[in-house]
């Protein structure tokens, strides 16, 4: 068995400040199923179809989350207390678009697994059909993050006036 655990590297790398994450792909156990999710309640597109897999967007990049069944056609969701994504952040662009994501997700009759506000942002968190952890959150500005004496971030979790939240939307 190969070991897992890497030698030190000396200095630590750091990433560039301009890095973004690009993608997430996801295993899914029934393309359809998944796709009516995240297309028809979430609201991306359909960028292109392979066989096993659709590449969805928001706004015409490529693709924002990829869904296959390549190795998972009718597979089980994984087994509670195993490694793998704990969930993935879609971040809109204000508090309205988040509101309106939210009375979307609620009007299709999908469970909130919570929501939060820590300080920095504002999230809701629910699951997909593969049960898929998702969270949907607005950043607040940089300048309105709460901070330590020393400057550091002071997130927190508290809980979101959701009430306040769905108001926003402009139905």
């Amino acid at each position: 068995m190969p070991d897992t655990n890497p030698a030190p590297l000396g200095q630590p790398v750091r990433a560039p400040a301009g890095l973004a994450i690009g993608h997430t792909h996801l295993k899914v156990s029934d393309l359809d199923r998944a796709l009516a999710f995240w297309r028809d309640v979430i609201g991306l597109e359909e960028m292109c179809r392979y066989p096993g897999a659709v590449f969805l967007s928001a706004g015409g990049y490529h693709h924002h989350i990829a869904l296959n069944t390549w190795e998972s056609a009718g597979g089980p969701p994984p087994a509670p207390g195993t490694t793998g994504l704990f969930h993935v952040a879609l971040l809109y662009p204000d508090r309205a678009s988040l509101a309106r994501a939210a009375k979307a997700v609620l009007r299709a009759g999908i469970q909130l697994d919570g929501a939060s506000d820590h300080g920095v942002s504002e999230a809701i968190y629910l699951r997909d059909p593969d049960q898929n952890g998702v969270e949907l959150y607005v950043d607040r500005p940089q300048e309105a993050w709460p901070r330590n004496p020393d400057g550091s971030l002071a997130m927190f979790t508290r809980r979101l006036d959701l009430t306040g939240l769905l108001a926003e939307a402009e139905d």
